[in-house]
């Protein structure tokens, strides 16, 4: 758990620098587009400044899933950390939509613009959005992956500025500019969408990718006095911190040694697959089941003996 804390604040820490660092930028940026009398950076200035927004939000919400279990967040807040990861993908989307529109815009009708100007304040632009991009690449939660593609889409865009500014003050072709933010924002998108499948497998609670459950399955049921083995459920949190639940049928004659063994075996096996709350209900062959059901009949996961698979956890 303490590992767990650690990490939580390395993101915190990570997210709330990578937020100063773009809203101080965006300030710059708006006066370099007055400046540069640039549209394409007064417009990125409105991007950026969203991203500010959005990277507030997903700081705020890491911040509040380091809170401990409540009696109605009984897992606690780590999955509130997606939200704020949720919304900055979506705003991130919507930017990029602002900016393919934009360059389409100056496809069809090229504007002259002060390249010396925009060559300078891309330079300033690709080392904040840098900085901030070596910060928060340190991490590995969902939210900084998605927070760190907002802040590389960023750092490229001013990349291509520089590289159109240089073309277009050497060869005066100002169409190279948008052709460039095209075919970046092209590629963050297909980045975004990447992350945005995972965000959508978590909400849907699918198993991590890393788990097997017939693997599981027929391990335990390799263990001495081990019959069936039904109700077996995993989900993840947040993308980190994943959820195991089973329930184990033993044999009749099964000694409590028998039985805290299965239960050890599950607590080890599990764990070393990354799930951080794990739960292993042991029952005996011919117990009621809350169902009414008795153990040894219906059609569950056992060495030829079954067992009803509605039989719910308790």
């Amino acid at each position: 758990m303490g590992g767990h804390h650690a990490h939580g604040a390395s993101a915190t820490s990570n997210i709330k620098i990578a937020f100063f660092l773009n809203l101080s930028f965006t300030l710059i940026e708006l006066v370099g587009g007055l400046w540069t009398n640039s549209v394409a950076i007064l417009s990125d200035a409105v991007h950026d400044l969203g991203d500010s927004l959005s990277l507030g939000l997903a700081w705020y919400f890491v911040h509040l899933s380091k809170q401990g279990p409540t009696s109605r967040n009984t897992y606690g807040y780590q999955r509130y950390s997606l939200l704020g990861g949720l919304i900055t993908a979506v705003v991130l989307m919507i930017g990029l939509g602002f900016i393919l529109w934009h360059a389409v815009g100056r496809l069809l009708s090229p504007e002259e613009v002060n390249a010396p100007g925009m060559m300078a304040l891309a330079v300033v632009g690709i080392l904040f959005n840098g900085a901030a991009v070596l910060r928060v690449r340190k991490g590995s939660s969902l939210t900084e992956r998605i927070v760190s593609w907002h802040l590389i889409e960023d750092t490229l865009g001013w990349v291509a500025v520089l590289l159109g500014a240089g073309a277009i003050a050497i060869w005066d072709l100002p169409i190279i500019d948008p052709l460039l933010s095209i075919a970046i924002s092209c590629f963050i998108l297909w980045n975004v969408v990447k992350n945005m499948k995972q965000f959508f497998h978590i909400f849907l609670q699918l198993s991590p990718p890393n788990f097997d459950r017939d693997s599981f399955e027929q391990h335990i049921l390799s263990l001495p006095k081990a019959v069936s083995l039904h109700h077996t459920h995993s989900w993840t949190l947040d993308g980190e911190s994943h959820v195991l639940t089973t329930h184990v049928v033993m044999e009749k004659a099964a000694s409590r040694g028998d039985v805290l063994k299965v239960k050890n075996e599950i607590q080890e096996f599990s764990r070393a697959q990354g799930f951080t709350h794990v739960t292993a209900d042991v029952e005996l062959e011919g117990e009621i089941c809350v169902s009414g059901d008795e153990h040894g009949h219906g059609h569950g996961h056992g060495h030829g003996h079954g067992h009803d698979d509605t039989c719910p956890l308790r």
